[in-house]
């Protein structure tokens, strides 16, 4: 039996829960209701200040079925400094009954100020077993490749996994294995991978990448010892940090790809290893 809370919820209708996240790049589509936006549809590149401050407002009225309220920020790390700014102002005064969840993929990139007022809730991702399990029920038509590929760059997290079905994670696994274990001397691999993230059609392919190569990584350097492991952490640290700039900062995708692709390759052995 569905019941009326959860059919609300379910039309984005509900007015004691309210989601901010970045809205549609389309202008006509952002202002539809959220229930008929696309799965895939393009999203802006940030949480807009004028989304705060539209919350500010519904947030001087009560709660309509409960004493409680609750507002949900996915993807905190998005905000514009602006559209932070004016969240902290709410979170210091919160109204009476607002509950607010904050959810970051990159915690480092939220405010200090906003850090400091929030408590940290960590969960746990699933293990891969459980991964799979899930990852071939939802997805019947994928192959075990696939699945795999999805699996080592979900992370623990189903719904990131199942978002990058279909981009061939396989393939680009299969070119990070080719350069990390025999480099990349003449740049072909890292060139080759660069062309083909320019165009704007492969940007959902470019953000797959931009999720897998420090997972990858970690994974290559997990088990190294004393200076090959100093050096394994570095290239990784390098990936790491280049993966979470690169969108917020509009990041050209094949000078991004090209360098980390040389970053990847730095983890062949000494003789065989790229210059990055």
């Amino acid at each position: 039996m569905i019941t009326p809370t959860a059919s609300l919820l379910d039309a984005w209708s509900h007015p004691d829960f309210i989601l901010i996240d970045r809205l549609p790049k389309d202008l006509k589509m952002a202002e539809k209701p959220r229930i008929e936006w696309a799965e895939d549809e393009e999203r802006r590149r940030s949480i807009r200040v004028e989304q705060i401050r539209d919350l500010g407002r519904r947030l001087t009225t009560h709660p309509t079925f409960s004493t409680r309220r609750m507002v949900v920020i996915d993807g905190a790390e998005a905000m514009e400094t602006s559209a932070a700014n004016a969240l902290l102002k709410m979170l210091e005064e919160p109204p009476l009954g607002t509950i607010f969840i904050l959810i970051s993929h990159a915690t480092g990139r939220l405010l200090p100020t906003i850090r400091s007022r929030c408590r940290l809730l960590r969960f746990s991702g699933l293990d891969d077993a459980a991964m799979t399990s899930v990852l071939k029920d939802k997805l019947p038509k994928s192959n075990a490749e696939e699945i795999a590929s999805l699996v080592a760059t979900g992370n623990g997290s189903p719904g990131r996994a199942i978002g990058l079905a279909g981009l061939d994670l396989a393939g680009l696994a299969g070119t990070l294995d080719r350069l990390s274990s025999r480099g990349d001397p003449q740049n072909k691999e890292r060139v080759a991978l660069a062309a083909s993230m320019t165009a704007k059609s492969a940007q959902p392919r470019f953000e797959a990448m931009l999720a897998l190569i420090p997972t990858y990584m970690a994974g290559k350097v997990r088990g190294r010892r004393g200076d090959d492991l100093a050096a394994g952490l570095a290239l990784w640290e390098k990936a790491r940090d280049l993966s979470l700039h690169a969108i917020p900062g509009s990041l050209d995708p094949g000078s991004v790809t090209f360098t980390l692709a040389g970053l990847v390759a730095g983890l062949a052995p000494e003789a065989k290893r790229a210059k990055a």
